[in-house]
């Protein structure tokens, strides 16, 4: 399973969504003010982070008023902002900068936080070889905004919904007779190109799973000695994804068991949105 390549037309539907949420008939507020004005803009960030949505923030703008609104950036995607830090700049009609400013920092503050949150969480596990992968917490209708904001913090993307890989899980094997061979082997004549990743609870399991040459295995759950035995088991027959419990507290420690990936959903759930501000001068 592959990072995802986010599109512009991923970018452009979900800045339309937003607009059509937040503008309706029109911003009754922003006809307070001559049509004709034009202000000078500002974006700053109040706190640390790693900065991700600024093709969001950009599309916004360019939906509103495709050739009167200049953004001058100083920095990109992936880069680590300091607090007070200027982010951009924009110049334009005073309307459209107020109509949009909200849309466009939503979408900057809540994807540069789930930048932050996973920068911080591949630091922790630095210098080991495990990859952290998000999961399907996302909020509806933004999960591939939130899958590359993901990338953009160090982190990488587990499957992108139900129809990209196979992950079979307790309920699904006991529909098949609560046999992993019965299940991987529907799965193979489902869709034999998918991906196939069966979740297990204990070695022996992992045994079955094993039996399979399913190319990964989910570990649910199990101890750190339970995962350290797994390993030596599978023994590269398989990759190994731990999951189920783990924190910033015990997240060093599973990496440490030599798996090869960690599901986190809290990668991209409960995220704390980054504090930005934007500053209006009127020329």
């Amino acid at each position: 399973m592959q990072n995802i390549d986010i599109t512009q037309l991923t970018i452009e539907i979900d800045v339309r969504c937003a607009l059509k949420e937040d503008i309706g008939d029109g911003d009754v507020t922003a006809q307070l003010i001559p049509k004709e004005q034009i202000s000078n803009a500002t974006v700053i960030t109040r706190e640390k982070a790693i900065i991700c949505g600024v093709l969001w923030f950009d599309e916004v703008f360019r939906q509103l008023d495709s050739t009167n609104v200049i953004i001058t950036w100083h920095v990109k995607d992936g880069d680590c902002a300091q607090e007070n830090q200027l982010l951009c700049t924009l110049k334009g009609p005073s309307r459209i900068l107020l109509t949009g400013e909200r849309s466009a920092l939503n979408f900057l503050q809540f994807l540069s936080g789930i930048a932050t949150r996973c920068r911080h969480y591949a630091d922790l596990v630095q210098g080991t070889k495990v990859q952290l992968r998000d999961t399907r917490k996302t909020i509806p209708g933004l999960r591939l905004a939130e899958k590359y904001a993901v990338t953009q913090g160090g982190c990488h993307n587990h499957r992108w919904g139900l129809y990209d890989a196979f992950l079979v899980k307790e309920n699904h094997i006991a529909a098949c007779d609560n046999s992993i061979k019965k299940v991987v082997q529907r799965a193979r004549e489902i869709a034999s190109n998918k991906p196939i990743e069966v979740e297990v609870e204990n070695l022996n399991e992992l045994q079955e799973a094993l039996e399979t040459n399913v190319e990964m295995i989910l570990l649910d759950n199990m101890s750190l000695d339970d995962m350290r035995q797994a390993v030596e088991i599978t023994n590269g027959r398989a990759k190994l994804e731990a999951s189920g419990g783990i924190n910033e507290t015990t997240l060093r420690a599973v990496a440490e068991t030599g798996v090869d990936y960690i599901a986190i959903g809290t990668l991209t759930k409960d995220i704390k949105s980054i504090d930005l501000s934007m500053r209006f001068q009127t020329e």
